[in-house]
């Protein structure tokens, strides 16, 4: 079951990966009230009830793994609700194939995007999927107006294998050889494996 991350921090030098927490719901829905940001991830603005309902799915659902991304310079340290910057999924969609997983980056507070925040956060992603989850193909849906993300996947290495232009949607892939596991766990060596129970404020402690 994808509770596997439940009490995982993964920690680099930009970004900090939480799992997604009943905590994260309200910054979280705020977000999803942006048109553009509804346009970009391709979805239906949700009720705030209907979002803890995602948030709970999220995080019982076997075939999904969701982390939110925290600014490194601001957590720990300050409160993670002002630390959020976006989110990134996993989801193994394809029953036939365990090892196909479909990645989604979402940087979605404006002033942290073009500064490598997504790149890092992808990459944190991939190397988990890689290490923990046995994922040895990567599979990512834009759309075709979002080139900013496009490029992104393909400075990751990813290529363009198809259009769908009813959903104007880019289809890019990686297959992760040995070259690019090395590759993966290069980039991403830096990173700290922490548990979340311990670094996280006990309640009643949060500074206001």
């Amino acid at each position: 079951a994808m509770r596997i991350n439940q009490d995982t921090v993964l920690r680099g030098k930009k970004v900090t990966l939480v799992p997604y927490t009943a905590a994260h719901v309200p910054r979280y829905h705020e977000w999803m009230q942006s048109e553009e940001l509804q346009r970009l991830t391709a979805s239906e603005p949700l009720s705030l009830e209907q979002e803890y309902e995602m948030q709970r799915s999220w995080r019982d659902d076997t075939d999904k793994c969701t982390f939110i991304v925290l600014d490194s310079g601001r957590w720990p340290g300050q409160a993670e609700e002002s630390s959020m910057v976006g989110d990134v999924n996993l989801f193994l969609t394809n029953t036939e194939d365990s090892t196909l997983g479909e990645i989604e980056i979402m940087i979605a507070e404006p002033s942290y995007r073009g500064r490598g925040f997504g790149k890092e956060a992808t990459l944190l992603m991939m190397a988990y999927g890689v290490k923990k989850l046995g994922i040895t193909k990567f599979e990512a849906k834009i759309g075709q107006e979002n080139e900013a993300s496009i490029c992104m996947f393909k400075k990751l290495h990813f290529k363009e294998v198809a259009v769908n232009s009813i959903f104007q949607e880019v289809m890019l892939r990686l297959d992760v050889s040995e070259q690019e596991r090395r590759w993966l766990l290069e980039q991403t060596k830096h990173v700290e494996e922490k548990s979340y129970a311990e670094l996280k404020q006990p309640a009643g402690v949060l500074a206001s």
